[in-house]
């Protein structure tokens, strides 16, 4: 990065994947970075901005919930108003769930997960397009490992992250003349706080997660493959050989993969 500040927004900034990008982009360009830093809650925001700022990063935080499309575009025209510019989007901010599809009675929240997780991000890159035409810039896109691979008890969440997925595939192939660059991250396991947030069958935060935690990659570790990823205008980031293993097992012998995402799950969330 040289002369004018690189411009970078990072959605889902307040904490987990997001702030630790946040400050590992920060730690690395100082200086020659400015970050725009978007989620729901301001304080925890404002926070990271100053970890960042210590660096010598400039920063703007915007609060914003994706969930809602004026937000999104507000946090789009803010950041061109601040700095003039958006060399990056990086599309971070999402919700967790599982439930048994069985067990769920009112699908309201599978309504608002597709809303945070899908149309979050396409609201953003919709506002942040043509700046990021101009700029030949980055768009990364935080899908999962549930976004390749169907996961028992994850429905709903697996639906908005494969919807993610097709959807920047779709995009990449759009921008390639363009010059805009388009990585999808696919995290398996990553030792955050999003699966004890996220919904649960009533629609309530889960408080625990379903899932198997002993070899869950580090936030910092996801974190700086995301980064490297956008940097080197890779396609996909594949984080786990699990992962990479499943999709290719996917193709010729589905029914394992089936057999290895079930096995992911905790016993007592199971399907009986």
């Amino acid at each position: 990065m040289s002369g004018q500040p690189k411009v970078i927004i990072i959605t889902g900034s307040s904490d987990g994947i997001g702030a630790e990008m946040a400050r590992q982009l920060a730690a690395k360009y100082g200086s020659k970075l400015a970050l725009v830093l978007a989620a729901r809650n301001q304080d925890l925001l404002q926070t990271v901005a100053d970890d960042c700022a210590r660096h010598g990063s400039a920063t703007l935080v915007v609060k914003t919930d994706v969930g809602i499309e004026p937000q999104c575009r507000q946090l789009i025209a803010g950041t061109i108003e601040r700095f003039g510019r958006i060399d990056a989007l990086i599309n971070n901010a999402g919700k967790s769930a599982h439930a048994l599809f069985e067990e769920v009675e009112n699908l309201a929240w599978y309504e608002e997960l597709m809303r945070i997780n899908f149309w979050g991000s396409l609201w953003c890159t919709h506002a942040a397009l043509p700046h990021l035409k101009a700029a030949r810039g980055k768009i990364v896109a935080v899908s999962s490992l549930a976004g390749l691979i169907g996961v028992p008890g994850r429905t709903a969440y697996s639906a908005s992250k494969f919807a993610m997925g097709g959807f920047f595939e779709s995009l990449r192939a759009e921008m390639k003349s363009a010059g805009v660059t388009v990585t999808v991250a696919y995290p398996g396991v990553v030792a955050t706080q999003i699966r004890y947030r996220g919904y649960n069958a009533a629609g309530d935060a889960a408080g625990s997660s379903g899932l198997k935690e002993d070899d869950a990659m580090s936030v910092e570790e996801c974190a700086r493959r995301i980064i490297n990823g956008m940097e080197q205008g890779q396609r996909e980031v594949v984080m786990s050989a699990k992962g990479k293993l499943g999709r290719w097992l996917k193709l010729i012998a589905p029914a394992m993969v089936e057999k290895l995402a079930l096995a992911a799950l905790k016993k007592d969330v199971r399907p009986q």
